[in-house]
Parts: structure tokens; sequence; C-alpha cells
């Protein structure tokens, strides 16, 4: 495939990934997208675990059509000292390495930081691992559950009668990509300065997360309290009014207030008296009146009903979509974020388009997951320069 189809922010950056499922693969998708060039290498006889995870159509596993789109792959076997010795010439290749093996079988290999970074001084390296490199845990086994257990989000989550609740995807797998990624690109700015030594990136898989719940820490600190679950109202709210309520015809919708003047249109639309939600102490004060009155007034009309008055009132609502809504929903047509894609397997499969949209690097979707070693006579002998007798012998021994 031509470099030409790669395009977007970061076309020329060279990364490889020494990872597998989901973490640190997922943050070297969101870098291909906007046109970096991912070396993906995985297993010569297994290949990424991911490959086989998830539903399958007659027998192609659909979701690492997605998950590793717009990558190269290659095999390599890691254990061995010939597939060591090539690793680090990837790395001595590459602009960024990813990883999320355990900390102590990346030392054992000799693709820690250490010695990447001696072999290549201006590498950047995203290090993702269960608990991080420097814990008395560093070598314990790392799945994004544990991490959203560890972060503080799911003992929030949840209703109050209920157990702790994840959420219906890889959230902390998925958030830490997004976190590495981000950090990834903020190292690449200082990649000019004639001093720039590298970047090492230590990320453990409850932290993205953790970060994010801005306010556990300070609460907790500063009130003693520790935030508890508290259904679809949360348990720090931005305003008196958030829930999901249920229409006549059995939709649901979500209604949310972050502002005074978002819960006063509530509590209007609702026939209250303005005067009584007139400051935000009274607002809060009242918030199970207003909870209690929509829960009501919306299960007596329709969802297409509430949803057009509540625009007129100006109060914040939508329906609850599943994936057929999103399919058939204007907004998402019009950002054109649900594209088709060509497959060597499906014919064409339907996938996200690239997000974030940068108007003048857009990137874009040239290819779905690709087959296992698929681009091995490239990335090693056109990147790295072996001689095609030298790649024979790799791939004869089973290196490659």
């Amino acid at each position: 495939m031509s470099a030409e189809l790669r395009q977007g922010v970061f076309d020329g950056l060279k990364v490889v990934e020494f990872a597998h499922v989901i973490a640190g693969p997922l943050a070297g998708t969101l870098l291909a997208d906007l046109g970096a060039d991912v070396v993906h290498v995985e297993d010569p006889v297994h290949g990424d675990p991911s490959r086989r995870m998830g539903p399958t159509k007659d027998g192609t596993y659909l979701w690492w059509k997605v998950a590793a789109r717009n990558k190269r792959s290659v095999t390599l076997d890691l254990r061995s000292e010939a597939g060591q010795a090539l690793a680090r010439r990837l790395a001595g290749w590459a602009d960024v390495v990813i990883t999320n093996f355990r900390v102590g079988t990346l030392e054992k290999w000799g693709l820690d930081w250490a010695n990447l970074h001696e072999i290549n001084p201006r590498l950047v390296m995203l290090q993702v691992s269960g608990h991080g490199t420097n814990t008395t845990a560093r070598n314990d086994p790392g799945f994004g559950k544990v991490g959203e257990a560890m972060s503080g989000v799911v003992t929030i989550t949840g209703f109050p009668d209920g157990p702790p609740v994840h959420t219906g995807f890889s959230h902390a797998d998925a958030v830490t990509a997004l976190m590495g990624a981000f950090a990834v690109s903020a190292a690449l700015t200082k990649r000019s300065d004639p001093g720039f030594q590298g970047e090492w990136i230590d990320l453990a898989l409850f932290e993205s997360l953790f970060r994010l719940i801005e306010w556990q820490v300070i609460v907790y600190d500063q009130l003693g309290v520790a935030p508890e679950r508290a259904g679809n109202q949360l348990a720090v709210a931005p305003g008196a009014v958030i829930n999901t309520y249920l229409t006549a015809d059995n939709q649901w919708v979500t209604v949310t207030s972050g502002t005074p003047r978002s819960v006063l249109n509530v509590a209007l639309l609702l026939g209250f008296a303005a005067e009584d939600y007139a400051t935000v102490e009274a607002q809060l004060a009242r918030r199970k009146d207003l909870d209690d009155g929509l829960r009501a007034w919306i299960a007596t009309k329709t969802v297409e009903e509430c949803l057009a008055e509540m625009k007129t009132r100006e109060v914040v609502a939508s329906r609850i979509y599943t994936v057929a809504d999103i399919m058939q929903d204007r907004s998402y047509a019009e950002r054109e974020d649900i594209i088709t894609v060509p497959d060597d397997d499906l014919g064409t499969v339907r996938m996200q388009n690239v997000v974030p949209k940068l108007t003048s690097n857009p990137g874009r979707v040239w290819r779905t997951g690709p087959a296992l070693g698929a681009d091995n006579d490239l990335v090693y002998g056109e990147y790295l320069g072996v001689p095609a007798a030298d790649v024979a012998e790799l791939r004869a021994a089973g290196t490659i």
C-alpha cells in the first residue's frame, strides 16, 4: 500500500508496537488514523490474541478489522535471541515505541527503556502496565477491568441499592490508550529541540480514569466524604437535574443540566414557579421535585413528543441511542462519522471514521486489520534493509 494512502498530521512518524490486545495497540491505532506508519509486532504462530476476540462472521473475527486498521503487521519471535536483536533494530528505526508487556518481560528481552534509549537516544516510548514500572506490583498482570476497579470509577457507577458496575466496553484500556496517544503527541512537540533526549511515558492502567474523576480526591481530602453510587444522577453533579426517564412508548431519554438557567428551564417546563428555583441552593433543595416531576411528565408522552417540546423550552435532552439509532442518526451522517472500508475477507465493512477531525490534516482509514505477517517483506526488507536471503533464513528458522 502506497504511503500516499496514509495521510494526516503524523505523516512520516514511525511507530513500532511491541504490544497486544487493547491498551497499547489502540494508542497506536489513534496515531495511525492520523497518518503514522505503525508496525504491529506479533508472535509468528499465534499472532495478537485480539485477532480472535469478539464476534465472528463466516469465521472472520470482526473486532480485529477495526482494532488493527491502518497498521503494518510483522511477525517476530521475541522469545528468541535473533528475534530480540531484530526487535532492537526496529526500535532503532522508530520514532516511537509502544509496549504493554510485563515490565520484567521487557527487561528480560532487552526491550525496556534503558536498553532502547541507549540504542535510540531520541526515542519516545509509551510503556503501559498494570501498576507502573516503579511499584512493588510492577510485574503483576494488568487487565482493564482491574484498572477500572482501582481508579474509583466502578465504585461510583450503578445504583445505591445495587452492586458496583463496570461500563459496557473496555473502559480503562480505551482511556489509557487515549491518554497514551496524547502523551506521545506531547512528547513529540519537543523532538525539534537540539537537546532532546527522548521521552519515557510510564502509564499504569488505573491512572487515566483516576485522573479524569477530578473531584474524588479533593472531596475526600477536604470533606472526608467518599462519593458513592447515585445511579444516573451522579455522585457529584454539575446541576440539580440529571437522570434517565422512560417515555410512554418505552424509549429512554436522558435529561441533564449544567447551569442554573438550564435547571430553571426544566422547572418552567413542568409548570413550577420560577421564584422557587431562582438560586442554585433552591434548585438543589428541590432536586427530588424536579426528578419526580420529569419522570411523571415524560411517562405520558412519546419520545418524539418529549424531545420536541423540550427543545422548544431549551431543556437539554436526548434519546439514549442504540447502535441502530447511531447508524440512522442525522448528526452522525452529517459528520461522516461512519465510513465504509474495503476488506479482503468481508468485501466491505462499516466502522468509525477518524476521530478527532483535523481540518487541514484529517487522516483517513486506508486499511482494515491486516493478515498476520502481511508486511514482513516490506518492513524487514525495505524499512530495515535486511537482505532478502537473511529474511528468508529468519522465516525458515521460525523467527518471523
